[in-house]
């Protein structure tokens, strides 16, 4: 055992305080690995295709710009496979300070990117291998940050609620990058933020990320990790990705049904709307911009309370409220998009958001609590990112296909619900998880035993 980690805190005041240190520094790190990463979506939109692409027609641009943003989508899963053997193996503070590092670096490096009438084709390829790293950064960070919180002893009776403020990270880099974006747009011309001023989001990640890594290297690692180490050795000839393959397949389906309601969701809500508002409707960018950042606000509030709710009732009726709630809000949501009226739009996309919230904000407790301590790094950050391929990364495209095949809206809120309703048959089928122990070595591929109740493994209520 390392001998610099206590395996559980004596004095409850300490308890309280190192878990407070310990949530803190993985949010900050969290948020600042989402805001590089929303930084980067939204600057691909409105400008890389003119700078890196500017030899195709602009539309063709756009398109080419915005496939580079589902590069970073499609390399999460091998973040998740590096980071995750690193993290099952080496410890989850290792792999954290290595991810932020490297989201870090590829996001300064994309503000210092020479453009396509500098150096020509070699700026795009440039652009797509930073893309890369950043996906492998952010593939192997969730998992990492959410153990963190969630394999402390103190807080095995509130997991839900640690996960919850994992989660929230995402509203909040959402919004940081939101509001950097909005005061740079604000203080410089349309020609100078063409020029450079697109540069100074991505090369203020630099002090972001030294001030995430100063916290992160001063934290202690997971309690649950250290006092299992010595078991943990015994497995090293076994790799992480190669347990996870033989042992928990179906629990990584299950992850990806259990995430892909609230992916879609958010994606097609929240991205999909842009274009869909402003090319059907009068309503300006800023207007629809405006609603969402409220919305985003919503549902970082949900995903707290809906986090600490699961401690109490379980992982599931989260997931039903969720799952039920979006499945039938989903019809309303364009139609009051498209009155124009601010209100409404943003009564449409936070009623939207508070389901949503719902779904995730339960996430990652339930997905720790799956998995094989052995292996359990490997088979959250694989599970999370490959949700994020099934049902994030694509959610924009099939919506736009769907609009254009159709020529109704109403088709995407079939799809945002029918998403939803695949979710809820999984959380249906799925184990109830919050009493389960953590401490479990196992190698049949199943969740720890419950602490107070006899092993639970509900086809049903």
């Amino acid at each position: 055992m390392n001998p610099s980690v206590p395996a559980a805190a004596t004095d409850p005041a300490d308890a309280k305080s190192r878990r407070r240190r310990t949530i803190v520094a993985s949010m900050v790190g969290t948020t600042i690995e989402w805001y590089d990463f929303n930084i980067y979506g939204a600057v691909a939109a409105l400008v890389f295709g003119k700078i890196f692409f500017p030899d195709v027609d602009p539309a063709a641009g756009t398109l080419l710009a915005l496939a580079t943003f589902g590069v970073g989508f499609a390399a999460r899963p091998i973040g998740g496979i590096i980071f995750g053997h690193i993290g099952d193996r080496v410890g989850r503070k290792a792999a954290l300070i290595a991810t932020i590092m490297m989201m870090g670096f590829a996001t300064v490096a994309i503000g210092l990117l020479p453009t396509y009438d500098s150096i020509g084709i070699w700026a795009p390829v440039l652009l797509v291998l930073c893309r890369l790293v950043q996906g492998i950064g952010l593939g192997g960070e969730w998992g990492g940050a959410v153990l963190m919180v969630v394999e402390q002893d103190e807080s095995a009776e509130s997991r839900g609620r640690a996960g919850s403020w994992m989660q929230s990270a995402s509203p909040m880099g959402f919004l940081l990058a939101t509001a950097t974006l909005a005061a740079v747009s604000a203080l410089v011309t349309e020609e100078q933020f063409l020029s450079w001023g697109w540069r100074v989001p991505f090369l203020l990640s630099a002090p972001l990320v030294l001030v995430g890594l100063l916290i992160r290297v001063k934290v202690l690692e997971s309690t649950v990790f250290v006092r299992n180490q010595e078991q943990l050795k015994e497995k090293e000839a076994k790799a992480p990705i190669l347990q996870v393959l033989r042992h928990a397949p179906k629990m990584i389906l299950l992850v990806v049904f259990l995430g892909l309601g609230q992916q879609v969701a958010y994606f097609v809500i929240n991205v999909f709307s842009l274009s869909y508002v402003t090319q059907h409707t009068d309503i300006s960018k800023a207007t629809v911009l405006n609603a969402v950042a409220v919305g985003a606000v919503v549902q970082l509030l949900s995903i707290l309370y809906f986090g600490r709710l699961s401690d109490r009732v379980g992982r599931r009726v989260p997931f039903f409220i969720g799952g039920i709630g979006m499945a039938v809000w989903a019809f309303a949501v364009y139609p009051l998009m498209g009155t124009g009226n601010f209100a409404l739009m943003v009564l449409s996309v936070s009623v939207a958001m508070v389901f949503q919230g719902a779904m995730y904000g339960v996430l990652a407790a339930f997905i720790a609590e799956l998995f094989d301590t052995s292996y359990r790094y490997t088979g959250v950050s694989l599970g999370y990112m490959l949700i994020g391929v099934v049902g994030g990364g694509f959610a924009p495209l099939i919506a736009s296909s769907l609009l254009n095949v159709t020529g109704s809206v109403t088709s995407v809120a079939i799809y945002i619900s029918a998403a939803s309703v695949l979710t809820l048959i999984a959380a249906y089928f799925a184990p109830e998880t919050s009493k389960r122990d953590l401490d479990n070595i196992g190698d049949n591929g199943t969740v720890g035993a419950p602490r107070e109740v006899d092993r639970v493994a509900h086809t049903g209520g």
